[in-house]
């Protein structure tokens, strides 16, 4: 079973920049993608970012460019760094997985994040003064 656990959320003042973490376990195999998500108050969900096992990224054309996806260097882990925060940016971020690298194309993923079986808990980042 595939259990995601985001960090790193928190409170920080608008301009300021946060890296937030999904530690990912449990893949019977080494083909998944993992994506970002993001619900903020008055909005549905927002697709943000998708990284694939094969080292391929791909953002959502309204949050490209302040967002950047990375792996990490331990197991099966995903940051998003968030650069530039605003109100706007307040909510609760989830990362999701699905296997597979299909999801990656035209980013897919993010316009169907339904198809996402596997969700963590979600780490909440509240940007005030």
């Amino acid at each position: 079973q595939v259990q995601l656990v985001e960090s790193g959320g928190g409170l920080v003042q608008p301009g300021g920049s946060l890296r937030l973490s999904c530690s990912a376990s449990g893949f019977a195999h080494g083909q998944w993608t993992i994506g970002w998500f993001r619900q903020v108050p008055g909005k549905g969900r927002e697709g943000i970012s998708l990284i694939s096992s094969d080292g391929r990224t791909h953002y959502s054309a309204v949050m490209k460019g302040r967002f950047t996806v990375s792996r990490g260097e331990a197991g099966i882990t995903v940051h998003l760094q968030i650069n530039g925060l605003n109100a706007e940016d307040t909510g609760a971020y989830f990362c999701a997985a699905e296997y597979g690298l299909g999801y990656m194309a035209d980013g897919w993923g993010l316009r169907h994040p339904d198809e996402f079986d596997y969700w963590g808990q979600g780490t909440q980042v509240t940007v005030s003064s």
